[in-house]
């Protein structure tokens, strides 16, 4: 796997350091950041997201909180 750094809170202490990272194979992004609280995650859940669809958060997956300035360092996505 071919990951890229894309970026840091900047002046992030070294023990609270939300980072996002790019495979450049997949283009997928991986994103370390902030747990949602049980608060929030309630919230998504009551929200939903489409009819139908369950809002149970499977094992495999969570939920976390991106702090609004990490949204500089997400890439754009490719126009023709």
């Amino acid at each position: 796997m071919g990951l890229k750094f894309l970026g840091i809170i900047p002046n992030t202490p070294d023990t609270d350091s939300p980072t996002i990272w790019l495979d450049e194979e997949t283009g997928d992004l991986l994103i370390q950041s902030y747990k949602a609280t049980d608060v929030e995650v309630k919230a998504c859940q009551e929200i939903g997201s489409i009819p139908g669809h369950s809002t149970a958060v499977p094992d495999h997956e969570t939920i976390i909180r991106l702090p609004k300035i990490m949204l500089r360092f997400i890439p754009k996505p490719d126009t023709e």
